[in-house]
């Protein structure tokens, strides 16, 4: 949701917070330079900062979602992300000086002499670890653009299901996410994706939702990829929160909704099927599996959109596999209310697209958000999978959190130990 004007003057205050110790840092190395541009740096820098601070206004009123704009919140992320950094080491030697004012303090009680009155001088040797240090987010956020957008990844599961008939036994899902179209650079990466879920040749595939970021246009220039999305058994696609065009101001209600027209004949266009809170089945050899899908539901602040027991109603197969953006829906509704539905798909967190994934550890800070932010969980016989995403939303990159595209193997039985 939009942030509100008290937000927004807390991040402004936040912002010159940072340029007020970050300049601390700066005006240490500068003071006892005797170098011909030295008396240029403090300016410099104030300049900056005024400029990112009004860039962040601009920002304010301008539309978020559009390729220009990622970059520009790029740029001042990486800017205060190198400030923050180096405060860290300003406030460390504010803490020094504190520590040895107080001592000399109260030496000079003991000795009954009055304080010098000198202050205290920062630390050269902090200070130049500070600007050092500012520099590590700038190249690792660089990185996560250059290298990490488009390094699409293959996770693959095997899920064992007691009650999958015999006919769906070893079928193969794809599975995309958030692919958020209007955020994409580089076309030809784009189409390297999709060319690597085609090369697995699921089954049937699943998209849950944020086609675009704000408006369905956003889709236009890709529809000849995303149409050679498909599978034997058909693509099957719900919405997410990002689809409903929630987060941008229209000129008129009458604006808005045929976006989300437009939206639904998106997904027709591309032959997928949408499910807005509807079910359908497919069929082997008299076998039917349900596949639901639900529009967004989200728990707390996001839209909720969804209805559950509509997108239930007359499901037909012993199997019942659930679309649900928001992985925050699995413990809200589906476990406690539907422990028919065996496995439920996500996505929506990005996995915040940044993280660590080293083997079986995974770390990022989207699990302070969310329980479930990546891959795969269990509780008793139910299932959910939650995608890292296909795209990428507000900063044009990933670092360790990487794009994926994901294969699910269904298996009858119970899975050994």
């Amino acid at each position: 949701m939009p942030i509100s004007n008290f937000q927004f003057l807390l991040i402004i205050a936040f912002m010159v917070w940072i340029d007020f110790y970050a300049y601390q840092a700066t005006n240490t190395l500068i003071s006892k330079s005797k170098a011909p541009f030295s008396k240029w740096v403090n300016g410099i820098y104030i300049f900056q900062a005024v400029s990112l601070i009004g860039l962040v206004l601009y920002l304010r009123f301008s539309q978020a979602g559009t390729v220009p704009f990622s970059f520009l919140v790029s740029i001042i992320i990486m800017a205060y992300s190198a400030k923050l950094l180096a405060i860290i080491f300003v406030l460390i030697d504010d803490f020094r000086r504190v520590i040895k004012w107080f001592f000399e303090r109260r030496r000079a009680r003991t000795k009954k002499q009055q304080l010098s009155g000198k202050q205290i001088p920062r630390s050269q040797f902090l200070a130049k670890t500070a600007v050092v240090a500012a520099t590590l987010p700038i190249a690792t956020m660089s990185f996560g653009i250059v290298s990490g957008a488009y390094d699409y990844r293959i996770r693959r599961r095997k899920v064992y299901l007691p009650n999958l008939p015999k006919s769906f036994d070893g079928i193969k899902i794809g599975q995309l996410s958030d692919i958020h179209s209007g955020s994409f650079f580089d076309k030809k990466a784009v189409q390297g994706g999709i060319d690597l879920l085609l090369k697995e040749k699921p089954d049937v595939i699943f998209f849950t939702g944020d086609l675009v970021n704000n408006r369905t246009s956003e889709v236009n220039e890709y529809f000849d990829l995303f149409t050679k999305v498909k599978a034997d058994l058909g693509v099957y696609s719900t919405l997410g929160n990002h689809d409903y065009g929630d987060y941008m101001r229209w000129p008129s209600q009458a604006a808005k909704s045929k976006n989300l027209h437009d939206m639904v004949e998106a997904h027709q266009r591309m032959g997928w099927n949408l499910l807005l809170n509807q079910n359908t089945s497919i069929e082997q050899n008299g076998d039917k599996l349900a596949i639901l899908g639900v529009e967004n539901w989200g728990a707390g602040r996001f839209a909720k959109y969804g209805n559950l027991s509509e997108a239930r109603m007359n499901a037909e197969g012993d199997v019942k596999l659930l679309l649900s953006h928001d992985p925050s829906h699995w413990d809200a509704q589906v476990r406690p209310d539907y422990p028919d539905i065996d496995m439920m798909f996500a996505g929506h967190t990005h996995g915040m697209q940044l993280g660590v994934e080293i083997g079986d550890f995974r770390w990022s800070p989207s699990k302070w958000m969310y329980k479930q932010w990546a891959d795969l969980y269990q509780e008793g016989n139910q299932f959910l999978y939650v995608n890292r995403g296909f795209g990428f939303l507000g900063f044009p990159g990933r670092i360790g959190i990487y794009p994926e595209i994901t294969i699910v193997e269904l298996k009858s039985g119970i899975a050994s130990a």
